[in-house]
């Protein structure tokens, strides 16, 4: 690619940790959308010198275009734009229209505290107007305008709050110099596999294999990640390599057929929503004490097909909210297939729905035992028609990674019974 990008975040917040960085893997899809070669994200904290740092950085590793995040605020801290326009060789200046703007802004905001001092909040908020001499101003989404500065390289810069930098991010497409740092960018087509069930290291002999057979491969860039115990296989590729990628798709199908579960990018959460539709489910939860409902729930429209959920840690809250007879706990245990089935069952009645998936495990660090270990899992995923599907699984990790992967099983048990007739 000819056109390569850096990333600065800028925040002590962010560099120290208190907040997770989303802004950096956001921006870097984005550019590889577009066909922009991302070169490195650096994070560096709230002062003029590491930000300024930073940007030398990027620029002697000859960048065309650098994107920055945060640091657009009124406050003491917020000092990016006063740092790229020192990068970039430019004067500060009061942009009077932008601070008009801002003021507009800060008015409609402050409708909410009739007692508030407007003169003082607009002082205080002053410094948002300010911006390199000659660049292309992005209109605020919050109250932080974010500013274009063309040259080698150009600079954008945006906000910190995702909410504020993602629909500007558009905008900033849309100047005259961005589109003329991009220029030169390859156009590509991204396509996602997923797959679920197979190890690492299968997937890694079928791609040695691939690159043995199919004419091309050298073409395609592969990336890898596995998530959730889901395997997700990106692939970039120019439009002229179409038919080389399908060479590859018809490979993975071919050797793991019954692991690759999508091949447009839908996620099994997508999927599972679009076989619950004209369907109720309810779910009934030990370990993960309702992360399945809540992912279950986690978009738009859920309400529709999700009745409810009961979290039923103990074993008298399996009996009185399940109607799973003590007897059962005490002769398999709590963490048990028998149990499982009889809470799935349980949440079958209780909810009347038609469909129901219930999870009892063993998350540690406590609680194991040499006949069940922790990361001992048990599911059942249950229909009200008979059709049911149990297993248990011994899961790896700590206490979070189990209960994370723990709604992972929950959901491909719950997209195999969907799909039975």
């Amino acid at each position: 690619m000819s056109t390569r990008a850096g990333i600065v975040v800028t925040g002590t917040e962010v560099l120290t940790g208190r907040v997770t960085d989303l802004n950096g893997p956001w921006l870097a899809d984005r550019l590889l959308e577009l066909g922009v070669e991302l070169a490195h994200i650096t994070i560096c904290g709230d002062r003029p010198a590491d930000i300024a740092s930073a940007l030398k950085f990027h620029a002697d590793e000859g960048v065309d275009l650098i994107l920055t995040s945060g640091g657009l605020g009124p406050t003491a801290d917020d000092m990016t734009v006063a740092v790229v326009a020192e990068f970039c060789g430019r004067e500060l200046v009061l942009d009077a229209d932008l601070e008009a703007r801002i003021a507009a802004i800060l008015k409609r905001m402050m409708r909410r505290f009739p007692d508030a001092d407007f003169d003082a909040v607009m002082a205080a908020n002053r410094k948002q107007a300010m911006i390199p001499l000659g660049a292309e101003v992005l209109n605020p989404v919050g109250t932080a305008p974010g500013v274009v500065v063309e040259g080698t390289p150009t600079v954008v810069v945006l906000p910190g709050p995702p909410r504020e930098l993602q629909p500007m991010w558009s905008t900033a497409l849309d100047t005259e110099g961005v589109r003329r740092a991009i220029a030169g960018r390859t156009e590509y087509r991204q396509e996602t596999v997923r797959m679920y069930g197979l190890p690492e290291s299968g997937l890694a002999e079928t791609l040695r294999l691939a690159e043995k057979k199919i004419d091309g491969f050298d073409r395609l860039e592969i990336t890898t990640c596995l998530r959730r115990g889901e395997l997700e296989i990106v692939t970039r590729y120019e439009p002229a390599d179409a038919e080389t990628y399908r060479e590859v798709v018809a490979l993975l199908n071919e050797q793991h057929g019954t692991d690759v579960y999508s091949t447009d990018g839908s996620t099994v959460d997508d999927q599972v929503a679009g076989l619950l539709a004209g369907r109720t489910i309810a779910t009934a939860e030990s370990c993960t004490a309702g992360l399945v409902a809540a992912r279950l729930t986690d978009r738009p429209g859920s309400s529709a097909y999700v009745m409810g959920g009961a979290v039923v840690y103990s074993n008298e809250a399996k009996s009185e909210l399940l109607g799973v007879d003590p007897a059962l706990i005490a002769a398999h245990g709590a963490v048990s297939e028998p149990v499982a089935e009889a809470m799935a069952a349980g949440a079958l009645r209780r909810f009347g729905v038609d469909t129901a998936v219930a999870i009892t495990g063993i998350a540690g660090p406590g609680g194991g035992s040499a006949e069940k270990p922790v990361g001992t899992v048990c599911f059942t995923v249950a229909r009200a028609d008979g059709a049911t599907l149990t297993r248990t699984v011994l899961l790896p990790g700590e206490r979070a990674d189990i209960r994370e992967r723990s709604t992972t099983v929950a959901m491909h048990l719950l997209r195999k019974l969907l799909q039975t007739p």
